[in-house]
């Protein structure tokens, strides 16, 4: 038992450290999003009932990402949560369960629909596309290190090989070895390093003063790469960041309406 107590202990310990973190930028940077004229939109009707899936980064869930979800809304769009729970899983069965919602939203909109993803978020996202260009119409990718995910702070790997070791010792749930080594590591790593489908365009932000994943390692070559003034954490809440998201997903609603793809759900 206490084999089992002590890593459960440190692990628990720093996704919490992490959520406070995370709550007290929310506390300075939400108030200024909220003034930044990005907030306020221009026309409601921008996003034409395009899909979005949203995919939280390492340790999150779909409650991290409520303003980005809100800010979507209020532009037209159709967003939802990527369902996987805290993002702390088995990489291959997370990407299953993002492919799932691709399936579902896409059939609920219309169409193919966007993947929005933070931090490991957007490398499980990409991983998705790769898999299914079929229901994906756009990629955005924020704080990713598609490069090299072990390239992450150290701290944040050490909290990932401590969930690796609770699996062995019989929790279920969590990421195993096999996401840090073996066949479906090696895979995976395959796949993130393979290029994008020419059909689906992505953006990758990044932050020089990222202290989580280092900017060169975000910096997909199969993308467009904007730079913002941000933390890690902080970054879906960046005025910056919707600035450059803003005119790249109405120009994929665009694409999706004059290809075709319309809406039918109400």
């Amino acid at each position: 038992m206490l084999t089992l107590l002590q890593p459960a202990r440190e692990a628990g310990e720093t996704i919490r450290t992490a959520t406070r973190e995370h709550l007290l930028l929310a506390l300075l940077d939400i108030p200024r999003l909220l003034r930044h004229p990005i907030w306020r939109p221009e026309d409601p009707e921008e996003g034409a009932g395009l899909g979005v899936v949203l995919v939280p980064g390492f340790g999150f869930g779909d409650r991290s990402l409520t303003l980005a979800s809100a800010w979507l809304k209020a532009r037209g769009y159709r967003p939802s949560g990527s369902r996987i729970g805290l993002n702390v899983g088995c990489t291959t069965e997370l990407v299953d369960r993002i492919e799932a919602r691709l399936e579902r939203h896409a059939e609920d909109t219309g169409g193919r629909v966007v993947l929005i993803g933070q931090s490991r978020g957007g490398w499980l996202a990409r991983l998705a596309a790769i898999r299914r260009p079929d229901l994906v119409c756009g990629l955005v990718m924020l704080g990713s290190p598609v490069l090299d995910p072990l390239g992450a702070h150290p701290k944040v790997v050490r909290v990932a090989r401590l969930l690796a070791r609770l699996s062995t010792l019989g929790v279920p749930g969590l990421m195993d070895p096999d996401c840090f080594t073996g066949p479906c590591y090696d895979e995976n790593i395959k796949s993130l390093a393979a290029p994008l489908p020419p059909e689906v365009p992505a953006l990758a932000v990044y932050s020089r003063a990222d202290t989580i994943a280092p900017w060169q390692l975000c910096q997909d070559p199969y993308a467009e790469c904007v730079e913002v003034r941000s933390t890690h954490t902080g970054m879906g809440l960046d005025p910056d960041f919707y600035v450059a998201a803003a005119p790249r997903l109405a120009r994929w609603a665009r694409t999706r309406e004059t290809s075709g793809e319309l809406s039918q759900a109400s």
